[in-house]
């Protein structure tokens, strides 16, 4: 327990509660909505932005927070447009996901000097999180927070069933692109928990593997956000002993969790079954 004492080890425990609650909160409408692809290619589309970033001399995470906007809104009209304009959504999500990549791959090499080192944002490196990245998580999540608990109802109506939400009156068009927004910031401020190429498992394992015992929006909400920071302390601590990356144990943690509980699940109702059999 000595490993507590370093700042950088707390910057880590705070960076995984706040992405936790985070993912919790988006995670669910992204899963309820079924929209895990769309979080996918907005995901890799930011790698775009870093790019671009890194090309610029600017912040990165701050021109991957403008890239996978505007991939999230891009993706966002161009499934949703008028009939004569339309396309299907995982044509979209398959383009803005490959020019992400594609642009982003193009900067970086012509970055002058020395490649960046591009392994915490691939892989990601919770370690590396510094006080700035905690302060703009925290601000997020205190914006998610607000706005779930004043317009939990209308997400809700918007995620399961858009039509009826419109014939509430409910701002569903609004509704959708804020969520984006807020999706593709919390995938953007949580690329260094985990990284591009497994943040798509945080935003849908914990959440999934709560709905195999609930359906209840809001249950999944505050579980998942529970479940995922369980998975990312149990996992940046087994990576500290094993001197593995963490991105990749808390993933594998929360799997490992998943599979229990669909066992434990599984088991359950086949007891329930051979129980009304005996009764029978």
């Amino acid at each position: 327990m000595d490993i507590l004492q370093y700042t950088f080890f707390q910057n880590a425990i705070w960076a995984s509660l706040l992405t936790a609650i985070a993912c919790g909160i988006v995670g669910t409408y992204v899963v309820s909505r079924r929209i895990v692809f769309i979080s996918g290619g907005i995901t890799h589309a930011s790698f775009g932005g870093l790019g671009i970033g890194f090309y610029a001399g600017m912040n990165p995470l701050l021109s991957a927070l403008i890239f996978a906007v505007l991939s999230a809104f891009g993706v966002e009209y161009f499934s949703h447009s008028g009939s004569y304009r339309r396309i299907r959504e995982d044509s979209v999500i398959a383009s803005i996901w490959s020019l992400g990549m594609a642009i982003g791959v193009i900067f970086i090499f012509l970055t002058p000097g020395y490649t960046p080192n591009l392994s915490a944002y691939l892989f990601g490196n919770i370690l590396t999180v510094s006080k700035t990245d905690i302060f703009w998580m925290a601000v997020l999540t205190i914006i998610l927070i607000s706005v779930y608990l004043l317009g939990r109802r209308a997400i809700i109506y918007t995620a399961f069933d858009r039509e009826f939400a419109f014939t509430q009156g409910l701002p569903v068009r609004f509704i959708e692109y804020g969520m984006m927004f807020f999706i593709s910031a919390t995938i953007v401020l949580s690329i260094r928990l985990v990284g591009i190429m497994l943040l798509m498992s945080i935003l849908t394992i914990p959440q999934v593997t709560v709905n195999i015992f609930t359906s209840n929006y809001h249950k999944i909400t505050v579980a998942s956000s529970i479940l995922g920071f369980s998975g990312c302390i149990s996992g940046l601590f087994l990576s500290y002993y094993f001197n593995i990356p963490s991105g990749a144990f808390i993933i594998l943690i929360l799997i490992v969790i998943f599979l229990i509980a669909k066992a434990i699940y599984s088991l359950f109702i086949q007891k329930k079954k051979f129980a009304g059999m005996s009764k029978k």
